[in-house]
């Protein structure tokens, strides 16, 4: 019997200490991020995994990484227009937005999120798609340790450089290229609300071939980027920023 206590006492031990090591190697990864350009994101493995799954062998993805300070203020002022209005002044979570999605989704077929930006370079780099309450867990864990270490510029500029606008199609500079033939410091205000304006399903959603929905919905947040005060709106980032250390 005291045989078998040591045993499991070892056995917990080492549990512990695998866990306590997995803890660290994220944090050592989510800090090493807040400096380090990602090379790739699970999003992205997941899609050329799909890709290569499905006998699409050749499949490539188009990811071009530019500084925050490269990318036109108009896009991204458009993704927080469109995604996450109150992106400056939340610790990772709106709340409100959350509320109000529960309530909507108890009474309607079709599904409304309310993940801020965030929480979606939370899912973009470290997890895998579908849902579930572990995933939910998750992304939640990885939400808090990115606002806690990283400022909210930094968050910014990766959401801008790893959001997928299209199939195989990751970031406003690769985005700006292939659908304007531009480089993303020279997008217009149309030019991102129109990216924007496919976020909620860029696979199902087109820059290049809009639909009445997709051209409805880059009007709307035309005038929500109007609304914010434009591109002056981008100043309370910068503002929050400069508190972190």
């Amino acid at each position: 019997m005291a045989e078998r206590r040591g045993w499991l006492a070892r056995l917990w031990r080492a549990l512990l200490w695998t866990a306590l090591g997995a803890l660290l190697c994220v944090f050592a990864l989510v800090l090493l991020l807040r400096w380090v350009p990602p090379p790739t994101t699970a999003f992205m493995a997941e899609a050329r995994w799909q890709a290569w799954r499905n006998g699409d062998h050749g499949y490539s993805a188009r990811y071009d990484w530019v500084p925050l300070e490269e990318i036109s203020p108009q896009a991204a002022l458009a993704v927080i227009a469109s995604e996450d209005q109150l992106f400056p002044y939340h610790a990772g979570f709106d709340f409100k937005s959350i509320r109000e999605a529960v309530r909507h989704n108890a009474n309607s077929r079709r599904v409304r999120g309310a993940s801020t930006i965030s929480q979606q370079v939370a899912k973009n780099l470290f997890l895998w798609s579908g849902r579930s309450f572990l995933r939910k867990g998750v992304e939640a864990g990885f939400t808090l340790l990115i606002e806690w270490l990283w400022p909210k510029e930094r968050i910014l500029e990766v959401y801008l450089n790893t959001a997928e606008f299209g199939p195989g199609t990751y970031g406003v500079q690769a985005a700006g290229q292939r659908f304007f033939r531009k480089d993303a410091r020279r997008l217009n205000r149309s030019d991102a609300a129109l990216l924007a304006a496919v976020l909620p399903s860029p696979r199902r959603l087109h820059v290049d071939a809009p639909s009445a929905y997709v051209r409805g919905r880059q009007a709307w947040i035309e005038n929500q980027m109007a609304g914010l005060g434009g591109t002056g709106y981008l100043e309370s980032i910068e503002a929050e920023a400069n508190r972190k250390p």
